[in-house]
């Protein structure tokens, strides 16, 4: 058994990563301040012997003897990074300080989820591990962008200097159930809508690429990252390498759904990637031969019911 602590614990990918870490025999310690997470993603494996949740923001220091650390702590959608941009980038920075200085400490091995974003409007695609980006460092997605590189930079300077056991993931658009409905990412966006029958809103003309990963199959990836040979630092992209455009998404959601909602559009946001496309050959060379197994349509089933029956429990609780 190890034990194990997740910042951001009580978020969408974080209260997966909870959930199977427990399932798989191990202490897990959840750190989360409520920012974006939320108590009902985890509320399940609150009576869990092997469980413990803390509320904490990992801009304070935290301490704990743990021998791994996921560090998943820093709002991830536009909506909620940009509402206050300042805290976003304290988050990302630091957040890895001091889950750094914690590893440090206590000689724990911790994994940086990062993000796709380092790239910013990629001027290569697919995009490798290689390519060093070509993002705005003073737009109004700056604030996660940069904040997410920077962290990357602290993590390899701390195993640089200091030894620190790391490893950096690269995660691209992920969905599934645990989204925030309102957390305005494309996804949980366009299913709502539909459930709703209200008007689908696509940003700019629709043709811009994204590559949907299911949960599960980032979940995976992230426990083989930390479980990789020591010598393996990373970063590696995390993220289903088939491309679809949002009208393409749009179309499907509204297909499974049965929705009359109809697609309009609305201007394209400030620094909005045109491109996005993960080359996951690192990934397969270096995990084992990971690669998604979950493809869009089987997820999106699954993320469609979840929301199904959270809009419906909303409503009733409204009454």
């Amino acid at each position: 058994m190890k034990r194990i602590l997740i910042t951001g614990g009580a978020g969408f990918v974080g209260s997966h990563l909870c959930k199977r870490l427990l399932n798989e025999g191990n202490e897990v310690i959840c750190l989360d301040n409520y920012f974006t997470g939320a108590k009902s993603n985890i509320i399940d494996l609150l009576d869990h012997p092997h469980f413990e949740m803390v509320r904490h923001d990992i801009t304070e220091p935290y301490y704990a003897e743990v021998d791994e650390i996921y560090n998943l702590a820093c709002p991830a959608s536009p909506v909620h990074y940009q509402y206050n941009p300042i805290k976003t980038i304290k988050t990302s920075v630091l957040g890895a300080i001091n889950v750094l200085g914690l590893a440090k400490r206590v000689k724990a091995k911790v994994l940086q989820a990062s993000t796709s974003e380092v790239y910013g409007d990629p001027l290569v695609h697919p995009q490798t591990e290689s390519y060093w980006g070509h993002v705005n460092p003073i737009g109004i997605r700056s604030c996660y962008d940069e904040g997410k590189r920077c962290a990357e930079t602290l993590f390899m300077d701390y195993h640089n200097q200091n030894k620190v056991a790391i490893k950096i993931i690269r995660i691209f658009n992920t969905y599934g159930p645990n989204m925030n409905p309102s957390d305005g990412r494309v996804v949980s966006n366009f299913i709502v809508q539909a459930l709703q029958g209200k008007d689908i809103t696509i940003f700019g003309d629709g043709l811009q690429t994204r590559s949907f990963q299911y949960v599960d199959d980032l979940v995976e990836g992230m426990i083989r990252m930390m479980n990789s040979e020591r010598g393996f630092l990373g970063p590696v992209n995390l993220g289903n390498p088939n491309e679809f455009t949002m009208l393409e998404l749009a179309q499907a959601i509204i297909e499974l759904t049965d929705s009359k909602s109809k697609i309009i559009h609305l201007g394209l946001p400030q620094d909005d990637p045109k491109q996005r496309q993960p080359d996951i050959s690192l990934a397969k060379n270096k995990l084992n031969g990971w690669e998604p197994k979950i493809q869009l349509r089987e997820g999106l089933v699954s993320t469609i019911n979840y929301f199904d029956k959270l809009l419906v429990s909303q409503k009733v609780a409204s009454f």
